[in-house]
C-alpha cells in the first residue's frame, strides 16, 4: 500500500492565481456549485451591490459553506448581515475605526513596537520573530483598544484557531471552544455595561443603546469577532510580509527603514499582493438575477468572488508595476472588500504593518532569515496561513 505525501505549502506570495475573464460556473471547496467572478470590475460589483448578500448564504435552501461550526459563519455575525440590520450594527463601531482616530493611537503603537523591538534585541540570536514581535504586537493592540486582561491574552490564540477553523478541527470540539468564547464576549459586555470607559468595548454598548434595539448574540459576535479578528489578521500579514521581504525581496529593507512613508506604500502594497490565506475571495449569493460582465447570474446562484486574481487584473494593475513594492496603488485594493462590508479595521491593519516594518528596519538594518524560505514551518488548520515560527538574526 502507497500514500502520496501532501504537495508542500507554497509561500502565499507564490501562489498562481489564473488570468481574469468572464464570470464562469465553478464550484466551491466543498464541490457545490458557484458562480466564479474574477475581473476586477465584476469583483467590485458583486461586493459592492446588495443585490449579491452575505445573509442568503444561511437560508434553508443555501449549500452548506462549512462542515464545522465556526465564527465565521456564523449567522449572527456582522459581516453575515445585511440590510438595515448589517448597517446598524456597523454605526456601533464606525466612528472608531475613522482614519482620524487611528491616527491618535498610532503613538502608542509605536510605543509597543519599539517595547517589543527592545526585547528582540535582548534575545539570543537567532530568535523567532512570530513569537517575539508578530503575535504580541497585535495582541497588545487589541488587547489595549479593548480593555482585555492577561487572562484574556493568554487565550486568543486558542480561541482564533476555532473560530477561524478550516474544517480540520472536530465539530465537537468548535463547538465547546465557541461556547467558551461566547461566554467571554457575554460577560464582557456585561462588565462594561456596569462599568464603562473609555475602551473599545464601552464604546459598543454606548452604540448599541443609541440605536435601541440590537439582539444581544449579534453584538456578542461582533465582540468575539473583533477579539480574534483584531489580532490574527495583523499577525498573518506582519509574518508573511516578513517572509517575502527578508527571503526574496531584501534590496528593499534599507528603504523600508529609513522613510516611513515609503513603508505605507509597502504595507499597501503587501496587503494587496499576499492574501491571508488559501482562500481566494470571499462568497454572496445573488437575491435576483444580475448581469455582471455581460453575463446573467441567475437567482439565488452563490458567487465566489476571486479578490487574488481581480488584485491581478492587468487591466487595473499593469505588470510593470505589479511587483513594485514603493509604487502606489492604481485602484483600490479587493484584500479588504468593498461596498457595504468593507473592513472597518482597514486603517488599524495599515497603521500596524506599516509602523512595525518601518521601525523594525530602521532597528535592524541587516535583519535576515535565520533559514531557508523552504524550511519554515506553517500555522495550518484555520482560514489563514502564516509562519508558525521564523527564526531571524542579524
Amino acid at each position: 500500500m502507497t500514500t502520496t505525501e501532501p504537495a508542500p505549502l507554497v509561500p502565499l506570495h507564490r501562489l498562481h492565481f489564473d488570468e481574469p475573464g468572464p464570470p464562469r460556473p465553478g464550484e466551491l471547496p466543498g464541490g457545490a456549485p458557484a458562480w466564479l467572478v474574477s475581473r476586477y470590475a465584476d469583483v467590485r460589483q458583486v461586493l459592492s451591490d446588495p443585490r449579491f448578500g452575505r445573509a442568503q448564504l444561511y437560508a434553508d435552501d443555501a449549500p452548506a459553506l462549512s462542515d464545522v461550526p465556526d465564527l465565521v459563519n456564523n449567522p449572527d455575525l456582522m459581516f453575515n448581515q445585511d440590510g438595515p440590520g448589517h448597517l446598524r450594527l456597523r454605526r456601533t463601531l464606525r466612528r472608531a475605526f475613522t482614519p482620524r482616530a487611528v491616527a491618535r493611537w498610532q503613538p502608542w503603537i509605536a510605543a509597543i513596537v519599539e517595547e517589543l523591538l527592545d526585547r528582540l534585541a535582548e534575545r539570543p540570536r537567532p530568535v523567532d520573530v512570530v513569537e517575539e514581535f508578530t503575535l504580541p504586537l497585535p495582541v497588545a493592540v487589541i488587547s489595549r483598544l479593548m480593555g482585555l486582561d492577561g487572562s484574556a491574552r493568554d487565550r486568543m490564540r486558542h480561541w482564533s484557531e476555532h473560530a477561524f477553523s478550516d474544517g480540520s478541527h472536530a465539530g465537537e470540539e468548535v463547538a465547546a471552544v465557541l461556547e467558551e468564547f461566547g461566554a467571554f464576549g457575554a460577560e464582557l459586555l456585561a462588565e462594561r455595561r456596569r462599568a464603562p470607559g473609555d475602551d473599545l468595548i464601552s464604546g459598543l454598548v454606548r452604540g448599541a443603546d443609541e440605536e435601541g434595539g440590537l439582539p444581544e448574540a449579534q453584538l456578542v459576535s461582533l465582540v468575539c469577532g473583533l477579539v480574534v479578528g483584531g489580532h490574527d489578521s495583523t499577525m498573518t500579514m506582519l509574518g508573511n510580509a516578513l517572509l517575502y521581504l527578508l527571503g526574496e525581496r531584501p534590496e528593499s529593507w534599507p528603504r523600508i527603514g529609513a522613510d516611513e512613508e515609503a513603508a505605507g506604500r509597502v504595507a499597501d502594497r503587501l496587503i494587496h499582493l499576499v492574501p491571508l490565506g488559501d482562500d481566494r475571495g470571499t462568497t454572496r449569493r445573488a437575491s435576483v438575477a444580475v448581469e455582471v460582465g455581460g453575463v446573467t447570474i441567475p437567482a439565488g446562484a452563490v458567487v465566489l468572488a476571486d479578490c487574488g486574481a481581480a488584485n491581478r487584473d492587468p487591466d487595473v494593475f499593469p505588470r510593470r508595476t505589479l511587483d513594485d513594492l514603493f509604487a502606489p496603488l492604481e485602484a483600490p485594493t479587493l484584500s479588504l472588500g468593498a461596498g457595504a462590508h468593507y473592513c472597518l479595521g482597514a486603517w488599524l491593519a495599515r497603521t500596524e504593518l506599516q509602523v512595525a516594518l518601518h521601525r523594525l528596519a530602521a532597528r535592524f538594518p541587516g535583519l535576515r532569515l535565520a533559514e531557508p524560505v523552504e524550511r519554515v514551518t506553517w500555522r495550518t488548520g484555520t482560514t489563514s496561513r502564516s509562519p508558525r515560527r521564523l527564526e531571524v538574526s542579524w
